[in-house]
């Protein structure tokens, strides 16, 4: 069983950067693929950003390519997601998801994750 907890969540201003963090445990986490997800008040869950594990393949949505980057280290058992030039429509609740399909691909629906964390908030305001 893996325990993801989330952190780095926070209220902003348009134009300024968060870093996302995801800790996980209780699994080997170099053997999960990794994503990122976030859902806004009234919205579904949708892909924010995903990783592989084998070769750290990236994926992200067409609304963040350019500004948010999603990372892993293995040594630490964490993944983020940095997030540049926030706007206030990536104000939503974060999720961090894992799941040990993602080897070489990357995982790019919720149905697709096992594990899931609590969420963390991200607000940006105008």
């Amino acid at each position: 069983q893996v325990q993801l907890v989330e952190s780095g969540g926070g209220l902003v201003q348009a134009g300024d950067s968060l870093r996302l963090s995801c800790a996980a445990s209780g699994g080997t986490f170099r053997y999960y693929g990794m994503g990122w997800f976030r859902q806004a008040p009234g919205r579904g869950r949708e892909f924010v950003a995903g990783i592989s594990t084998i070769v750290g393949s990236t994926s992200y949505a067409e609304s963040v390519k350019g500004r948010f980057t999603i990372s892993r280290d293995n040594a630490k058992n964490t993944v983020y997601l940095q997030m540049n030039s926030l706007k206030p429509e990536d104000t939503a609740v974060y999720y961090c998801a894992a799941d040990p399909a993602g080897l070489l691909n990357v995982l790019t629906t919720s149905r697709e994750y096992a594990y899931w964390g609590q969420g963390t908030q991200v607000t940006v305001s105008s």
